[in-house]
């Protein structure tokens, strides 16, 4: 398998290149020029017999991939240790893991020396099929998800199969949940495909490849005409309004994939009780989504906590919620939506019904 893709950005144009050859890669990316930043259970899994112990720390550094090292904090931790062991505006860092990873490497190349190349090589599906373009860098603040970062692409992206293999079912269901959502922007015909054969793909994970691979040409082609998301983009935001509340609210339990699957249904019920949506679209998309819900109930959902966290994104204008709104498959549409008493029973409605015990 040897394919590119290239994207024309306005900071520089950049390449995914899949290979399969991961560990002929890593061993070429190894000097003193460059220093590496990987996922800690990428680097036990794959690459410790690779490293001399004596480089951890120096230019060798793992990071824990949790949400709470999404932060200001780490970055700063991060910097300081790159300072110390010489790192100069030609070196390049080398980040190798999922989204966490990618967040923290590419806010701290795009502020360390106003700026310092870095490669990328993804190890999760979502970071494969998603995240790895676009240049965004994204930091939590204060329990509000994403609230500050920059837009810095590498200079390189690696995709290679080989780590899907180490993922869980629930790490695959959150990039899967990605993949959907590009399905259901651009009405492509392989979210059929994918849903006939979901089993089959689960099990031999090479057969993600044309998944990805569609992924990622959908959203190339976005970006290359709206990088900073001030119009088209605005649209990849179908689901992730409703799915970051979530994800906070449940202090992060569930993941970002599977919440924006919930996120989109959850979005899908809206346009449906808001008369945009039939109700036979409703439940054709909702069968796509279901099988990649969380296996998740409240004990004791709070509307006002939700609405609270909706009201804190950062795309919201005034006290309305921005959101995305679907009149069908490939029809996405902005929509400015007041958290009154008629919405906010709306959503409490759809979280009685899926996800709440007892009900």
């Amino acid at each position: 398998m040897s394919k590119t893709i290239c994207i024309n950005s306005f900071h520089k144009n950049y390449e995914v290149v899949f290979d399969d050859d991961i560990y002929k890669l890593f061993k070429e990316l190894i000097n003193e020029e460059r220093f590496l930043v990987i996922d800690s259970k990428i680097y036990t899994i794959y690459f410790k017999e690779y490293i001399d112990l004596g480089l951890i720390n120096k230019q060798v550094f793992l990071i824990d991939a949790e949400e709470q090292n999404k932060s200001i904090e780490y970055t700063q931790y991060l910097i300081q240790g790159l300072v110390a062991n010489g790192v100069k505006r030609s070196s390049k860092i080398v980040a190798i893991g999922g989204g966490i990873t990618q967040d923290v490497v590419c806010f701290t190349a795009s502020i360390l020396f106003r700026g310092i190349s870095w490669i990328f090589i993804p190890t999760t599906l979502l970071a494969q099929a998603d995240s790895c373009i676009g240049g965004k860098s994204s930091i939590n603040f204060k329990n509000v998800k994403n609230l500050i970062g920059t837009f810095y692409p590498p200079d390189k992206i690696y995709i290679s199969l080989i780590f899907l293999n180490s993922l869980t079912v629930n790490d695959i269901k959150s990039g899967v949940g990605e993949i959907y959502h590009y399905y259901f922007y651009s009405s492509s015909h392989l979210i059929h495909d994918f849903h006939l054969k979901r089993d089959e793909i689960f099990s031999d994970r090479s057969l993600f490849f044309p998944f990805i691979y569609e992924s990622l040409s959908i959203k190339k082609e976005v970006i290359e005409i709206d990088e900073f998301d001030r119009g088209e983009r605005r649209k990849f935001n179908y689901g992730h309004t409703f799915g970051h509340a979530i994800e906070a609210l449940t202090n992060y339990q569930i993941n970002h994939g599977q919440a924006v699957s919930v996120g989109m249904d959850l979005a899908n019920f809206l346009s449906y009780k808001l008369g945009m949506l039939s109700k036979e679209n409703y439940l054709s998309m909702k069968a796509f989504l279901k099988v990649n819900f969380p296996d998740f109930q409240f004990s004791d959902f709070q509307i006002d906590a939700y609405c609270q966290l909706l009201q804190k994104d950062k795309k919201n204008i005034n006290a309305n919620l921005i959101c995305i709104l679907s009149r069908g498959v490939g029809k996405l549409e902005v929509y400015e939506m007041e958290l009154n008493s008629t919405n906010r029973s709306l959503i409490l409605e759809y979280f009685h019904t899926e996800f709440i015990k007892g009900i």
